[in-house]
């Protein structure tokens, strides 16, 4: 029997079998990472890729991986430059969208493979982060003719890039450093014990969202930014990001409202919670392309979390 037909007469008997009997059929949980749910509905348009003004170069980086590296033209003869530091996806795509934004930021873009562990493990070590943003100076010196330094600092992840970010967070000078996060569909942690879900009696091993909320706390009070949008998508292997959104917002103390409007990209968004400049926005959709519909609509997150 294939797994949908197994979780659709699952579903038949939670509604035909009298409650008595409930208790005693098996709640295991199907696994279903990737989400094999296929939906058409909604358009999941795709930004189209195009020319940038500006330079563009790479250069080693963590893990022995390539960094691009994305310099506007604007940057131009300033001392100091906004940083925007983009984990997992196209190089071309957080390019493009910091590219239009009224004062664009310089753009690095690493991706070091699948799963978030292997980018939380890449910046375990403080001083990895720390050599990124050397590097990234100097490249960018180099490009400009003069010494510039960071200004502002943004850190953005989508996916499994959320590693790398919840690594950084975890040393309090790299955390007061960052102005600005932006988590798109990226912020998981596991169940415990493995193979349940939270319907079963599990509970969320909150050992990898602790650095989360302590920033969240940071932007509900208006000291830093933060910005979340995630799926419906449920992954039943490990905790979804609509589940870690919810233990995020409640160990803030905050509700979500419930909402109804178009978003980026044609996606439809169903809920949202702001208090000072901390923020997350619940969008529809449990596939694959509502996954990627949240990294297209990067530009116009970028905007809103930036105010640019």
């Amino acid at each position: 029997m294939n797994t949908a037909i197994a979780c659709a007469l699952a579903c038949a008997l939670a509604y035909l079998l009298p409650a008595s009997v409930h208790a005693q059929v098996a709640t295991t949980p199907v696994a279903q990472n990737p989400s094999p749910m296929v939906e058409s509905t909604r358009p999941h348009e795709r930004l189209v890729r195009k020319s940038l003004d500006g330079r563009e170069v790479s250069f080693a980086g963590p893990a022995g991986r390539s960094v691009d590296l994305y310099i506007p033209k604007t940057v131009g003869s300033r001392q100091s430059f906004d940083l925007l530091v983009h984990f997992h996806g196209e190089a071309w795509l957080p390019k493009q969208a910091a590219a239009s934004l009224r004062r664009p930021p310089v753009v690095a873009v690493l991706n070091l493979g699948a799963g978030s562990g292997v980018y939380d493990r890449a910046f375990t070590d403080p001083a990895v982060f720390d050599s990124l943003q050397a590097s990234v100076v100097r490249e960018v010196s180099a490009a400009l003719g003069h010494s510039a330094v960071i200004g502002q600092l943004t850190l953005a992840g989508f996916s499994a890039g959320h590693g790398a970010i919840r690594a950084i967070l975890r040393e309090p000078r790299h955390l007061a450093s960052v102005s600005a996060i932006l988590l798109m569909d990226g912020m998981h942690t596991s169940y415990v014990p493995d193979n349940k879900v939270l319907a079963s009696g599990a509970t969320i091993d909150t050992t990898n969202l602790t650095a989360f909320a302590s920033y969240a706390r940071a932007a509900a009070q208006g000291g830093k930014r933060f910005l979340v949008t995630h799926s419906e998508i449920f992954p039943g292997t490990f905790v979804s990001t609509t589940e870690a959104a919810d233990w995020l917002l409640q160990s803030l103390g905050l509700s979500r409202r419930p909402v109804l409007r178009w978003g980026p990209r044609g996606m439809q968004q169903l809920s949202e919670v702001r208090q000072g400049h901390f923020t997350v926005l619940g969008f529809a959709g449990n596939s694959a392309p509502d996954h990627i519909d949240q990294l297209h609509a990067m530009p116009e997150m970028l905007a809103r979390l930036l105010g640019r």
